[in-house]
């Protein structure tokens, strides 16, 4: 999915990439269809929920928190995440997941950044800005000449107040 998108999920080539029978496939899920729910839900759990787990295990002060977050979430690819934010512009119920996804994900940055110290439109904005940097930034194909990707990113985490 990752590489060619969710048109190329198919049983037997997944079949043959793992080296397993399709009657071995047929014994973890009942069709394709059943793999592609499977898919959802876990991108939906390790994308959102595991990282909000980890974050909060791994730290304790929303300064620590906000730094935990930007260090995952600017060191994932994001190759699933875009695959199946493409996916979702042609399928309804993958769209409610990406849409349940973006509500959870957006709901934490603004606990986030209120325990920052952040309020009001100025939290909103800054949560805004982050969750749509991190999605948005591998819609972008042009690189800066002069400075690293992970360079500007950082300038923009200072810009928002994420590093404080």
């Amino acid at each position: 999915m990752a590489e060619e998108g969710v048109d190329a999920v198919r049983i037997e080539a997944l079949a043959r990439r793992l080296k397993v029978t399709k009657g071995g496939f047929y014994g973890h899920y009942r069709d394709r269809q059943a793999l592609l729910d499977a898919v959802v839900v876990r991108w939906e759990e390790r994308g959102t929920e595991e990282v909000i787990r980890d974050v909060e295990a791994a730290a304790q002060t929303a300064e620590a928190r906000a730094e935990a977050l930007w260090s995952l979430a600017t060191r994932d690819d994001f190759r699933v995440e875009l695959a199946i934010r493409d996916w979702a512009r042609r399928d309804e119920q993958v769209r409610e997941a990406v849409a349940r996804v973006d509500r959870r994900r957006m709901g934490y940055l603004r606990d986030l950044f209120g325990d920052l110290g952040f309020k009001g439109i100025d939290r909103e904005g800054r949560c805004l800005l982050v969750y749509s940097l991190l999605i948005g930034d591998h819609f972008i194909a042009s690189d800066s000449r002069r400075y690293s990707r992970h360079g500007v990113l950082e300038a923009c985490r200072r810009v928002v107040g994420a590093d404080r």
